[in-house]
């Protein structure tokens, strides 16, 4: 670390910090870590709902007022030339006088808290694309970023740590972290949910759950038993309705039904046949 002759550390130009920077990653890199600058386009931090929602609970807490400006001096000009956002943990790496490593400790969200967040959406959210989006209606996505009760970390639920020799609480090192997150939100919204350790399709799941029929038995109390329905329902019903049987399935029908009727002409033969047969029996019997 270079000092002036007034014994303040020298300033170093962002341009000369960066390509310092570059070489100590270059040397990362080489050891096959995958790096992942912060990388804006202008002087806008965050432009989508994800990231701006994270900044604006980044800035709402007074613990970080001190030190979050030149954090976004920092990640404006580039100094946080590495990011990596894993389950509880945010690592990065920012260009100072020297490469720092900032280490970020998050609370995995509790079980009890995410169940509620859960229930208060059930019903809401169809599409995990329009989740991600932020594209909800402004009910639900203002439940899920409530200060203290959502997704987004208080103060008290991520430990600060920094390389650099500043006994700050938060330096500007760490103040550009958090920054950065809310720019790598921007691209990649599903790494808030994979940071506070809970899956985002489980609000997809429960969306619409409650509305289905339960497949459960009713109890005994919820069946209609032998009650009179007229007066249960205060309907007028015909007396004859009640001896009226369920239909039941109709009986097979004999062979003899289902035979064609017989032709004119066979029944007429067969007439004509009878009337001789009793005309023989009235003639008298002759003598042998």
């Amino acid at each position: 670390m270079r000092y002036d002759d007034w014994g303040w550390t020298r300033y170093v130009p962002v341009a000369e910090r960066r390509r310092k920077a570059l070489r100590e990653l270059e040397k990362l890199r080489k050891q096959g870590k995958v790096i992942t600058p912060v990388i804006l386009e202008g002087r806008t931090i965050a432009r989508t709902f994800w990231g701006k929602a994270w900044c604006t609970n980044l800035e709402s807490y007074s613990d970080y007022a001190n030190r979050l400006p030149r954090g976004r001096t920092y990640v404006r000009n580039g100094s946080v030339v590495n990011l990596e956002l894993t389950p509880g943990l945010i690592c990065a790496h920012v260009s100072g006088s020297s490469l720092y490593e900032v280490r970020l400790k998050v609370t995995p969200v509790a079980k009890t808290r995410w169940n509620s967040l859960r229930a208060d959406c059930a019903g809401t959210i169809d599409s995990l694309v329009e989740l991600l989006m932020g594209r909800l209606s402004q009910g639900v996505m203002e439940r899920i970023c409530r200060q203290g009760q959502g997704l987004f970390p208080a103060p008290t639920e991520i430990k600060l740590s920094c390389s650099c020799p500043d006994s700050a609480g938060m330096c500007k090192h760490i103040a550009a972290t958090l920054y950065g997150v809310g720019a790598r939100l921007d691209q990649h919204p599903e790494l808030l949910f994979l940071l506070r350790g809970v899956d985002e399709k489980e609000l997809i799941a429960s969306a619409g759950k409650d509305t289905l029929l339960s497949s459960q038995a009713p109890s005994s109390g919820k069946i209609l038993g032998g009650e009179d329905l007229s007066a249960l329902f205060g309907l007028d019903m015909a007396e004859q309705a009640e001896s009226v049987p369920i239909a039941s399935k109709p009986a097979r029908k004999t062979a003899a039904v289902n035979r064609p009727a017989p032709r004119k002409a066979v029944v007429k033969k067969a007439a004509k046949k009878a009337t001789k047969k009793a005309a023989a029996r009235k003639q008298p019997r002759k003598p042998k």
